[in-house]
């Protein structure tokens, strides 16, 4: 397997990358890219200036997954969006090593922090379904994972839950959002 930049003019990597994400999706964030076409044009945005787009690719030319990075704060901040590797290869490693390609690709430009948002839209942590204003760091401190949710994938891997915001998709179906600093260095 080896993790490349994925180019607008790599249409048979598209389609592929696109149709990870439907299937990736579809289960616990069936909102995120119904469709073909809702994926692709994710895929497309991705080829935008200050963006990145990596895929991992097997030695048959088929993608195993792909990750994408936005510029924020003048390229101080990048957020990561989206991540999903196929269903067949999880919990090979994957995932964990496109994001960590990720930061690698981030600090090259100068990036500090890597942040992201993981939503939680059914009941997949404690954090769903309880009212998120009322003692709120609490509650992100004895968060409990109850389905799988992908915030302890992160947490593995250094980052640390900064926040959330609550009722980001409905009435209790928070957002949780991961950072993590990629460049070493001392607090000023």
């Amino acid at each position: 397997m080896e993790i490349v930049s994925l180019n607008k003019n790599d249409d048979k990597y598209i389609i592929q990358a696109a149709k990870l994400l439907v299937d990736g999706f579809k289960e616990n964030w069936p909102n995120g890219w119904p469709t073909l076409e809702s994926a692709l044009e994710e895929v497309n945005n991705c080829f935008q200036d200050g963006r990145l787009c990596r895929i991992a690719v097997d030695n048959t030319d088929q993608v195993l997954g792909w990750i994408g990075g936005i510029s924020q704060y003048d390229g101080n901040v990048w957020e990561l969006h989206p991540l999903v590797v196929d269903s067949r290869f999880r919990k090979r490693g994957i995932g964990r090593k496109l994001v960590l390609d990720l930061e690698e690709q981030v600090r090259t430009k100068g990036g500090i922090t890597i942040q992201l948002g993981s939503d939680d839209e059914n009941n997949m942590t404690s954090l769903s379904n309880v009212d998120l204003y009322d003692n709120l760091w609490d509650k992100i401190k004895n968060i409990k994972n109850f389905k799988g949710h992908p915030y302890e994938f992160y947490q593995k891997i250094g980052y640390k839950i900064i926040g959330v915001m609550p009722d980001a998709n409905g009435l209790g179906k928070p957002d949780i959002y991961l950072g993590k600093r990629v460049i070493k260095g001392e607090n000023k």
